[in-house]
Parts: C-alpha cells; sequence; structure tokens
C-alpha cells in the first residue's frame, strides 16, 4: 500500500472517495483499535469539495485553479498519512474494510522463490599490486532467473606456483557472498606471485545454491 495509485485523479471522484473513506474510518475505528480521522481532515474535504465545484463554473479564474490545487495537496497528504499510519500494517482492518475504502487489498501469499538456474562466471582484472578483481557476468546461452540468481557465492583461494591445481570447489576455503557486479579480491605481500583460484555460483534469496561454475585462476601481481 506504499503506491498512491489508490487515489483517484480526478477531484470530483478524489473528494468522493475521501467522504467514503473518512466516513467508515469514523465508524470503524474503535473497532481497529486507532484513532479516529480528525475534524480538520473532515471540514478540509468539505473545504475542497467547494473549490472544486467553483472550479467547474464558467466563472473560475487561474488563481480559483491554484487554490483549489494547493487545498487538495494538503488534503492528499493528510489522507495519506493516515492510510499509511493508521490503516496499511494494522491487522485489525480487513481485507473486507480495505474494498469498502478502496484501497489495495494486502497479498499475504508469499511470492515464491524457485532455485538458481544457469552458470556464472567472471573475467578476472588487476586493478593495482597485489589485488584481482572479478567482473561477474552470467554465462551466454544457459537459462537465466532474475529473482532465483539473487546473488553470487564465491569460493577462492591462493596456492603456490608449484603446487598442482585444485580440482574441487572444496579445496578453496574462502567464501563470500555478493550481489555486485565488480568484486575486489586483495592479498597480503607475500601470496604475491601465487596462484588465486575462484568459483561461483548463483543463489537465490532463501540459500539454495546453483550449479558451481568452472575453476578459473590468475596470477596475482
Amino acid at each position: 500500500m506504499s503506491n498512491s495509485s489508490y487515489i483517484p485523479r480526478n477531484d470530483v471522484a478524489f473528494c468522493l472517495w475521501a467522504n467514503k473513506l473518512l466516513a467508515y474510518a469514523s465508524a470503524n475505528c474503535e473497532r481497529w483499535g486507532v484513532h479516529a480521522p480528525t475534524a480538520e481532515m473532515v471540514s478540509g474535504v468539505e473545504d475542497l469539495a467547494a473549490k472544486v465545484e467553483k472550479c467547474q463554473q464558467p466563472t473560475r479564474s487561474a488563481v480559483d485553479t491554484t487554490i483549489k490545487n494547493d487545498a487538495r495537496k494538503v488534503v492528499e497528504k493528510g489522507l495519506r498519512d493516515y492510510v499509511q499510519g493508521v490503516l496499511a500494517r494494522n491487522v485489525k482492518v480487513t481485507n473486507e474494510d480495505r474494498k469498502m475504502m478502496a484501497l489495495p487489498i494486502r497479498d499475504t501469499t508469499p511470492t515464491p522463490v524457485g532455485d538458481p538456474v544457469g552458470l556464472v562466471t567472471a573475467s578476472i582484472k588487476y586493478p593495482n599490486e597485489g589485488a584481482l578483481e572479478l567482473n561477474i557476468k552470467h554465462v551466454d546461452g544457459s537459462p537465466f532467473d532474475k529473482r532465483a540468481n539473487y546473488g553470487v557465492k564465491i569460493r577462492s583461494g591462493v596456492f603456490p606456483m608449484d603446487e598442482p591445481s585444485p580440482n574441487e570447489v572444496i579445496m578453496l576455503t574462502e567464501s563470500r557472498f555478493t550481489r555486485r557486479k565488480k568484486e575486489l579480491f586483495t592479498f597480503d605481500k607475500q601470496d604475491r606471485k601465487k596462484i588465486a583460484y575462484f568459483c561461483m555460483r548463483y543463489e537465490n534469496s532463501k540459500g539454495k545454491a546453483g550449479q558451481w561454475s568452472s575453476i578459473i585462476s590468475a596470477v596475482i601481481p
């Protein structure tokens, strides 16, 4: 209920909606456990309705229109504050209540999150001495789901040049999660000229994991 699409744009329709909302809220506020709309809110809508009617007359002026527009802004802000601050998250306000006030119906059904799909990889750049930057990208041709592929888990490890290359992800003991497209890795001075290895996979917002990529590597500058 955070957007304002439920508020009618037409001034006459807006006043009718506002009166209906205020009357219904006044009659049901005790059941909801909230304060009633203020007298200023009610009189503000009545005053706005009179200004709207005046602006529909052939004798209206540009000044009349400006006064009406200013009054509507004040009334609209007060109603929006009341809806968002008192009604929107109130569990006692039912969907039937919202329907009666022409407010958005709350969707309490959680949106399902699918398992991650497709493969992720990265190209490696050398931004400065002792650092490597992964430019993360989706593998072309593999499936992609923006919602399911929420972020990327990166496993990494550093090995001397004279040691065999790791051939299993479990051999890469460092781990981090990122949603960035560029991920910087910095290394200690004693690791320079060693080889850094990286392996990546997509994960969704629930922690479910996709398929690991191939292991990529670069010499630490």
